[in-house]
């Protein structure tokens, strides 16, 4: 794993801590996992995760209506599912799409926190390095 996704995988432990179930990175044609936690990576064996991720990249294409609509710059994403709440965001003028999942509680994370240190690590990093093995 490059220093980059490294980074990023420590900034989401930090926030989750044991709640953290998966981080991934995406691009319009790729994916891949930074970070699945055991059960998790046993759930999915019968997941199709390229749909999963395909229905992510959607996100492209609302990323760029909220920025044309709204008078703000489109932040990030939260989806809440009965176990637990799925974190999406894109970084980089190219964007790649970042997004990880977290046991559901009752702390109200702050999710906009999350998202400025995840843009500040993606500052410190050529945007390719988050894709790179």
């Amino acid at each position: 794993m490059s220093n980059a996704a490294s980074r990023f995988v420590d900034v989401f432990r930090d926030f989750g801590g044991d709640a953290l179930r998966d981080v991934w990175v995406f691009d319009r044609t790729g994916h891949q996992p930074l970070y699945l936690r055991d059960d998790i990576e046993q759930a999915i064996t019968d997941v199709d995760v390229s749909r999963l991720v395909d229905n992510e990249r959607f996100g492209y294409v609302t990323r760029d209506t909220y920025e044309a609509l709204y008078y703000a710059d489109y932040g990030y994403t939260i989806r809440g599912f009965d176990t637990f709440e799925q974190f999406r965001t894109f970084i980089g003028d190219q964007p790649i799409g970042v997004f990880a999942g977290f046991d559901r509680d009752d702390t109200g994370r702050n999710f906009a926190a999350l998202n400025d240190s995840i843009q500040q690590i993606a500052d410190e990093f050529d945007i390719e390095a988050f894709l790179d093995d």
